[in-house]
Parts: C-alpha cells; structure tokens; sequence
C-alpha cells in the first residue's frame, strides 16, 4: 500500500493554469511542476500569468528584501 497516491483526478470547482499547454483546466490534469493553482474560479485561473508577473514585481520593489545597498556602504541594520 502506497504511503502517498496520486491524485489522477481533481476536485470538481478546481481550476488550474497549466505553464506547458498554456490553458487553463478544471482539476489538475499535468503534473504539479507544470502548473498554477488551484483557483477558485476558471476566470483566477485564465489571469495566472498575469497574477504571477504582478506578484513579482511586487516582491521585487519591496524594500524589505533588497538589503543591497546597505551591504555596499558596510553598515547593517538588524
């Protein structure tokens, strides 16, 4: 008896965004490496990239992770 089974088929109300096929599915159909998800709605799910892309740059802005010019004028602040 397996520890861990595999999920073959997702849970109606699921929807996923699949980076490989480009399209959007109702319950995961590709592996989870290849995927976004779950959303509530197939409409959350059609705007993943775009979620993904915003979320970035989010993070990428955000002061608390880019510490680099404290690092290059030698003084830290903890």
């Amino acid at each position: 008896m397996a520890l861990f089974k595999k999920r073959t088929v997702g849970k109606p109300g699921e929807w996923y965004y699949c980076l490989e096929h480009k399209k959007v599915e109702e319950g995961p159909e590709c592996p989870g490496k290849d995927r976004f998800g779950p959303y509530a709605s197939r409409e959350e799910a059609e705007h993943a990239m775009q979620t993904a892309q915003e979320r970035n740059l989010e993070w990428e802005t955000d002061p608390k992770w880019h510490d680099r010019s404290d690092a290059a004028s030698g003084s830290e602040d903890d």
